[in-house]
């Protein structure tokens, strides 16, 4: 595995922010991080950097302790914190400039001008960095990070504050350079998740509770054979009662049936056609990856 973390754990004083939580990343693969304000997100990203000593366990990169090899895993990691640190009275290509001569990067010159282009930041390119929008400083935080040319990108909220067509652009730019990379990205943005993410990791109060393929968390946490029917107008809801079903309201013309039989919407659609009810659709009802969020994490509101 690209990246292994390995019963990491920090302990501040008396407080357990991240607790014993094990998962790895795979090349080629985005690895959503998720959890509530507070879980440990960011603790467990700057251990994955080593930014911060762990209390306990390891994380490796391309199977070297970051602990025990912090140069050579630094060079192997590009990294956009959430609070992106920049030097606010330098300009775009001469901060970029500086970047890349601290990697010791040949033809820098030309390393920079790809990742403008990249990150979209040719008209930016002269301009100081105080005088750029968050959204412009995010585009510079990425370029940053990929500038050494990395095989693992850490990523801490990339797209805050950028408005939606720069969220679309940098949401491809991630998914184009995932190919041949290993991305852990994480955000507040379900759908993010769900445009770009093939894993889902998600902590709460510093503790694993999800860690599978994004499809498969979704398939296994929507196991109610719940069906959605709606039709042109408003039914009478009996029809089902004496079928055994309980409908419940979804809107003005529409009920939620859920049920343990398997065949529900061949039965559905019998009952409908027996009763000659106008019919428009029959879909099955999936939760939302918010609403699987937020039955995972839930007892952090508690």
């Amino acid at each position: 595995m690209a990246v292994s973390i390995q019963h990491l754990t920090k302990v501040f004083g008396t407080q357990r922010a991240v607790s014993d939580i094990s998962f790895e990343a795979e090349k080629g693969r985005i690895t959503g991080f998720l959890g509530p304000n507070g879980a440990g997100k960011s603790t467990t990203m700057k251990m994955a950097t080593g930014y911060i000593r762990p209390t306990a366990g390891q994380v490796l990169i391309e199977g070297l302790d970051v602990t025990d090899h912090p140069l050579q895993t630094k060079a192997l990691t590009g990294y956009l914190p959430e609070h992106n640190p920049l030097y606010l009275d330098m300009y775009v290509r001469e901060f970029l400039r500086f970047i890349a001569s601290a990697y010791g990067l040949k033809s820098a010159g030309k390393r920079v001008d790809e990742m403008i282009e990249l990150v979209g930041l040719q008209r930016e390119r002269g301009k100081r960095l105080s005088a750029l929008s968050k959204g412009y400083r995010q585009r510079v935080g990425l370029a940053k990070a990929l500038i050494h040319n990395p095989k693992v990108l850490i990523l801490d909220e990339p797209t805050s504050g950028l408005d939606p067509n720069q969220i679309l652009e940098i949401r491809q730019v991630i998914k184009d350079i995932s190919v041949d990379k290993t991305v852990i990205l994480s955000t507040h943005i379900m759908q993010e998740v769900e445009a770009i993410c093939d894993h889902v990791v998600i902590i709460d109060r510093g503790e694993l509770v999800a860690n599978d393929q994004l499809s498969v968390l979704k398939e296994g946490l929507n196991h109610t054979n719940g069906i959605i029917i709606e039709f042109e107008q408003p039914v009478d809801q009996s029809v089902f009662i004496r079928a055994g079903f309980e409908p419940q309201p979804f809107g003005a013309s529409a009920y939620l049936i859920e049920s343990d039989r398997s065949d529900l919407r061949a039965e559905l659609l019998r009952l409908t056609s027996e009763n000659d009810l106008p019919l428009v659709s029959l879909t099955k009802s999936q939760q939302s990856l918010e609403e699987i969020f937020h039955r995972l994490t839930q007892k952090t509101e508690a």
